[in-house]
Order: structure tokens, then C-alpha cells, then sequence
């Protein structure tokens, strides 16, 4: 009688380079499948976080008429606005804003941005016609020069920028109020993405001075390891021949798909503000600081990806460093942490998680946009 083989229950792994890679792999993917896993339930749980009722007042308002990244922004925020309006009206700066004002009369026009296109002339044809004007001021302290005068023109001022609140009460604006940035969930949120797009570091932004001097300083560092850094300028780099396979230039912006995949394919995202006295970009001979985040630290959070960030004064306001966020002082301090929370995935995850949660329950534009609404409503 023929001896039936019995089939075994475990297959047998491949063996050599093989098998060392699909056991690389597994040990890669079983962290990041489970802390996508995660982010997801925390999305699900955090889902209606920070609504509010709606108010019986119209609102029109002004986009700032320059692309992106106030477009996704604007977006972000009008989607966040209009359910807790009676109405929404929103035009372009390149309209008849004073004409639509006039016409419509709403209790509120609201200009993000501010720095261009809106003249003065424009913004007291709508006073003197009793309709109240705001802007939103969302690159403070950085046109200090410019922002200043422009914010006398209007009833109502809101700055993102902490330090900017008593640069304009003390030049003369009487209501004044600190509303900073947030991140849209709808737009940046956790997603997988193909392994081909996993980093090991990340960052995504213009390659400023200060910037420069800081990758010069860590560039051996980064060559070693799966760094992507997307921006314009970074040609400058004393170190740009070793960054080079690195460096993404050929666009000064991406579009919002792309940035949310890329923060969602890095296991760290370095966040690294520009400096407010850098004459060569900006327009503060004040030298008025920059204390709070920019709206890359919120939207980085979102999307449940660990992030090191500079060690701005008004970070502790929003995250708490070492739970929800990391920060760093140095290039030392930053290349001793990138290193340790590679290694550390499930320390690496869990802060990021943190940002995640903290994020979907107070930094949305659905909280930031009903603090708005009561400063110029009350109630």
C-alpha cells in the first residue's frame, strides 16, 4: 500500500537573499499596518469633533486670489464655514468685492490673506456703506512691514501669529484676536501608500537660509538613510551633490495629493519654521518674532505621521513634546532623535497617534472657525 504524504501546515520560506527580505518586509509592514490600523480607528472615534451650531449671520468671503497652499487651505476652511453660517457668500479679489458687499450686505466680510489685491479704497467703500470688514492675516510676523498698515483699515484683525496681537493693538487697531491655522481632515488625514513612497525622513518646503545651514550640517547624516526633501532653492546646499538623489526641486509647491502622501509615507516629517529675520525673504525690519506654528505642523499631525519641529515658544499650546509631537533645539538634538525614533517604531507610532488625536479634537478650522465667529459676534 502506497504511503500518502501529508501536506505540512506551515509552508517553507524561501531561503537566502530571499528570505532575508521577506522577513525585512514582514517586520516593516507588521508596525505600519497596525498603526495605520490606528490612525483610522482614532479618525472613527474623533468623527464630528469640534461641530458647532450654526449662527443666523451671512458671511462674504475673500480668498486670497494666490494658489496654493492658501487655495487648500481656503478650501479646507470654506468647507468648515458654511455649515455654521446662515449663509455663505465667497468671492474672488479680482471681483467687484465693494460691489458685492454693497449689494448683499452681509454682517461680515471677511478677507483671508490680506497682503494683496484688496485695496484700501475697496475695504472703506464697504465701512462707510455699514458693513463690518476683517482680515485674516496668515504669513505674521513675516510682512510685519506691510500688515501693519493694512490692518487700520479694517473693524476686526485676526493674526496666526501670537506676537503680532500687540504689534497691532499698539499701532492702533482696537479689536484684535489671535486665530491660528489647523489642518483640514478632509484633506489631510492617514492614507497607506505604496511601499515604493516610504521615506525614512521628510521635508517639504522652500530651502531658506536658515534651512540651508541646518541640512549642510546634517547632510551625511540624511545621505545615509531614505531622505526625501521636495522644494525650490535647495540647489544652494553647500552639501547638494550628496542630497542631490534626495532632492525633489523641479516644482516650488506640490499638489495637496501629493504632500499628504508624502507625509503619510515617511516615518518622520522634520518641520523647520522659517526664521522672521531673514531679510533676504521677508519684509520685517521691526523684527517682530515668530513664537506659534505654522499650518504644516497641524496638517503633519493629521495625517498620524511623527513629526520633529523646531522648538517655537507657542508649540506647548497646541501639543505636548514627547507625547503628541517631538521638538528639537539643534542639529544635534534633531539628528539624535531622527535616529532614535527610526529604531523605536512603536515609540515612533504612539506619539504620533498622540498628534493624530489631539489634532481631530482641537486643531480643525470647525474649532478655530467658531472662535473666529465669537470674536466677531459674541455669544
Amino acid at each position: 500500500m502506497a504511503r500518502v504524504k501529508r501536506k505540512s501546515k506551515n509552508k517553507r520560506l524561501p531561503r537566502g537573499s530571499y528570505q532575508k527580505g521577506w522577513n525585512e518586509g514582514f517586520a516593516a509592514g507588521r508596525p505600519y499596518g497596525y498603526h495605520l490600523g490606528a490612525c483610522e480607528s482614532a479618525v472613527k472615534s474623533c468623527a464630528g469633533a469640534g461641530a458647532g451650531a450654526q449662527r443666523p449671520v451671512r458671511v462674504l468671503f475673500v480668498v486670497s486670489g494666490q494658489g496654493d497652499p492658501y487655495a487648500t487651505i481656503e478650501r479646507g476652511l470654506l468647507e468648515a464655514l458654511r455649515p455654521l453660517v446662515a449663509e455663505l457668500l465667497v468671492v474672488s479679489p479680482f471681483d467687484d468685492v465693494a460691489g458685492a458687499a454693497i449689494t448683499a450686505r452681509p454682517d461680515l466680510v471677511l478677507v483671508f490673506n490680506g497682503l494683496n489685491y484688496v485695496s484700501p479704497e475697496t475695504i472703506q467703500s464697504i465701512r462707510n456703506n455699514g458693513v463690518r470688514t476683517a482680515v485674516w492675516f496668515t504669513d505674521d510676523p513675516y510682512y510685519a512691514d506691510l500688515s501693519v498698515n493694512i490692518a487700520l483699515q479694517y473693524d476686526l484683525v485676526f493674526t496666526q501669529e501670537l506676537s503680532c496681537v500687540e504689534l497691532y493693538r499698539t499701532a492702533g487697531c482696537t479689536d484684535v484676536h489671535y486665530i491660528p491655522l489647523a489642518a483640514s481632515p478632509r484633506i489631510y488625514r492617514p492614507q497607506r501608500v505604496a511601499a515604493v513612497s516610504h521615506t525614512d525622513v521628510c521635508f517639504l518646503g522652500t530651502a531658506y537660509r536658515s534651512r540651508i545651514g541646518l541640512f549642510d550640517q546634517m547632510a551625511a547624516y540624511l545621505a545615509g538613510k531614505k531622505t526625501l526633501i521636495v522644494g525650490r532653492w535647495w540647489e544652494r546646499l553647500g552639501s547638494y551633490e550628496l542630497l542631490k538623489p534626495a532632492i525633489r526641486g523641479e516644482a516650488a509647491w506640490l499638489s495637496t495629493d501629493d504632500t499628504v502622501s508624502c507625509y503619510n509615507g515617511a516615518h518622520i516629517v522634520i518641520n523647520h519654521h522659517r526664521t522672521f529675520d531673514d531679510d533676504e525673504v521677508n519684509a520685517n525690519t521691526r523684527r517682530v518674532p515668530a513664537f506659534s506654528p505654522n499650518p504644516r505642523t497641524f496638517e503633519i499631525a493629521a495625517c498620524g505621521t511623527l513629526q520633529m519641529v523646531d522648538a517655537r515658544e507657542d508649540i506647548a499650546r497646541f501639543y505636548t513634546p514627547g507625547q503628541e509631537i517631538v521638538t528639537y533645539s539643534s542639529v544635534e538634538d534633531l539628528t539624535g532623535k531622527l535616529e532614535y525614533y527610526l529604531s523605536h517604531p512603536i515609540e515612533r507610532n504612539r506619539i504620533a497617534l498622540g498628534g493624530l488625536v489631539r489634532t481631530l479634537k482641537e486643531h480643525t478650522y470647525p474649532v478655530r472657525l467658531q472662535t473666529l465667529l465669537k470674536a466677531a459676534f459674541g455669544g
